[in-house]
């Protein structure tokens, strides 16, 4: 009923913000490019189903809406963080392997939502500050890099200039131009190349115009193992949802972190996940792109973002639109992935800046000099017949240091502090 109430809503708002059907379809076209490049580009890295993570992208953020009542206009999308633990996971355990792996992060969501809901959001932030975070997130991009470099050197030229009109895009482009960067990128270097000769268009001619996409249900038996490299990522990606919670609250000037609450953002966000490794898509996660049309539009509609997610869904069943997407050129890829995986590190690296960690206390230079190491060598560990490796253990070990080494520092200036306010008091006494 409340989500019912919340479109009804809804819906009066578009009348009264004079949005006609024609605007608001082209507002909703307008976020689908916003998420495409990005949404497309984690199946064409892991070997995934692109038609799937579209479907899948547009069913978990219907998902999210129903969960939250229809109040948050967030989108949601594949997340780039599980790049590499899906890879891995294919590798040893192949694709239903992933896939389970896929579905526990969705429940670990879940999970964290009901801890959320008993016990407040402070008990997140105090599990996962920013001095555990940025350098799990640096690992995340910095681990990429070899894939980047393998990819582009497929064909260099092509790489170059696909890299070259996203960087342009992204830095002197105006308007909704400047929120697709990494789509341009994809299209100029695919025309690139096909200019080259280096893109087969075949399939994509023989390709029916509509069809269902090629959903992979996923199967238990001998995958559990799976779960450890792809699961623990949970743990950093749900600080990531909650900084983009944030963002959003801030551009629609309204607090999602207490209206409908991060517990419910979190949950809508985890079934998402545990619907897309059902059928066989990438974990999803709120997209910062989006985020950004809405502060270029000044439109916050939630009911945009719904009809967005069924467009989605409705091209996911193009049978044409899922073939073009796999003819695209490897090194095209490995072009966009130079920037994207650099800008993932970045996120990282500005997570410490604007959060003024200070590494000149030993205990966080501690956290963050053992965690790098840790996750950028791949390090793995086996325990309990799991096992641990990559970024996702040294999520695990980072959480752990920051929970057992005591903040020495801080407790030595209160005691300091506490000690000149007493001598100042005493005195104050004796004068």
């Amino acid at each position: 009923m409340k989500i019912l109430k919340q479109s009804q809503e809804n819906l009066a708002q578009l009348k009264e913000d004079g949005i006609t059907k024609h605007r608001l379809f082209i507002l909703a076209l307008q976020h689908m490019f916003a998420m495409f490049g990005s949404t497309v580009l984690v199946p064409a890295l892991t070997g995934l189903n692109p038609a799937v993570a579209l479907f899948t992208s547009g069913l978990g953020t219907l998902f999210f809406h129903l969960i939250t009542g229809g109040k948050v206009p967030a989108y949601l999308g594949s997340s780039f963080a599980f790049i590499a633990p899906i890879i891995a996971a294919q590798n040893q355990f192949g694709r239903d392997g992933a896939m389970l792996g896929i579905m526990t992060v969705g429940l670990v969501y879940a999970l964290m939502s009901l801890v959320i809901r008993l016990l407040g959001t402070e008990f997140f932030r105090k599990l996962l500050p920013p001095v555990v975070v940025g350098p799990v997130i640096i690992t995340i991009g910095l681990g990429l890099a070899p894939t980047a470099k393998d990819m582009a050197s497929e064909h260099l030229l092509v790489a170059f200039i696909t890299l070259a009109i996203a960087v342009g895009v992204s830095v002197f482009a105006k308007g909704i131009i400047k929120v697709i960067p990494i789509l341009l990128g994809i299209i100029g270097g695919y025309t690139f190349a096909a200019f080259l000769g280096l893109v087969d268009f075949a399939p994509v001619m023989e390709a029916s115009w509509f069809a269902l996409p090629k959903f992979a249900l996923p199967t238990v038996s001998g995958n559990l193992r799976a779960i450890s490299l792809v699961a623990p990522i949970a743990l950093v990606t749900m600080v990531e949802h909650l900084g983009d919670v944030v963002a959003i609250s801030s551009t629609v000037k309204k607090d999602f972190i207490e209206e409908p609450g991060l517990h419910r953002t979190l949950l809508g966000d985890g079934i998402a996940t545990l619907v897309a490794g059902l059928f066989g898509g990438p974990p999803n996660t709120t997209y910062g792109e989006n985020v950004g049309v809405l502060a270029l539009t000044k439109v916050y509609n939630p009911m945009i973002i719904q009809l967005t997610a069924v467009i989605v869904i409705l091209s996911s069943f193009i049978q044409k639109v899922g073939v073009l997407i796999q003819t695209i050129p490897t090194a095209v890829m490995g072009g966009i992935v130079f920037l994207l995986f650099g800008m993932i590190a970045s996120i990282g690296l500005r997570t410490l800046v604007e959060n003024e960690v200070d590494l000149s206390k030993n205990r966080n230079l501690v956290i963050v000099s053992v965690t790098l190491v840790v996750g950028i060598s791949n390090l793995s560990l086996s325990f309990a017949g799991l096992e641990f490796g990559g970024m996702g253990l040294a999520a695990i070990v980072g959480i752990v240091m920051n929970l057992i080494l005591p903040e020495i520092e801080k407790e030595e200036n209160e005691a300091a502090e506490k000690d000149i306010k007493i001598n100042s008091e005493l005195s104050y006494e004796a004068n």
